[in-house]
């Protein structure tokens, strides 16, 4: 897999101060797309140990919230194969912590952008592959769905036409349940 650009002080694709992976390569080519030189598979650099270091090291400061992938897209087949073994090193170094309840949040949360509709990742969808679940498993806000030029409105945050959600995945998870988050 190759990268476009890592940028490790990041406020605008989550909340907080964030990390953020932009992967190369998008076979949905959006009309509109504010980063079309990343629907190419070989734009970019190598996403080697020396970049998956670089990211990680990123995260260490207390003040960063957390990592993003978006790019290209993180769900493209051969991104999703690349992305796992950096997602489980990712885990492994934050884990989940309990709070002062006992319930686990993760230390560092896990932001996703894809064009790709959330039930197309799921079993049976187009961009299920044999680590799709996985992938998602590491997932904290899932934003889903395409570009769309018509719906564009710049007063969303964090995403760029009125189609596209902000999924919680960890409520997801809990209920099997669609919950969508900042009033999108």
């Amino acid at each position: 897999m190759n990268y476009s650009e890592i940028k490790t002080c990041d406020i605008a694709n989550g909340t907080g101060v964030r990390t953020t992976l932009f992967v190369s390569g998008c076979r949905n080519h959006c009309e509109g797309c504010f980063q079309p030189e990343t629907w190419n598979f070989d734009f970019g650099k190598p996403f080697d140990e020396k970049a998956q270091e670089e990211i990680l090291d990123s995260l260490l400061p207390s003040y960063v919230h957390g990592l993003t992938l978006l790019g290209g897209d993180p769900f493209e087949e051969e991104n999703q194969e690349a992305l796992i073994p950096f997602m489980r090193e990712f885990k492994k170094r934050f884990p989940n912590v309990p709070d002062y309840s006992g319930v686990e949040h993760p230390s560092k949360n896990v932001w996703a952008f894809t064009g790709y509709l959330f039930d197309d990742l799921l079993p049976g969808g187009k961009k299920h592959t044999e680590y799709t679940d996985e992938l998602l498993s590491y997932i904290d806000v899932l934003i889903d769905g395409p570009f769309i030029q018509e719906k564009k409105n710049l007063m969303l945050k964090f995403r760029g036409s009125e189609n596209q959600r902000l999924i919680d995945m960890n409520e997801y998870r809990r209920s099997g349940n669609i919950v969508t988050i900042l009033g999108s």
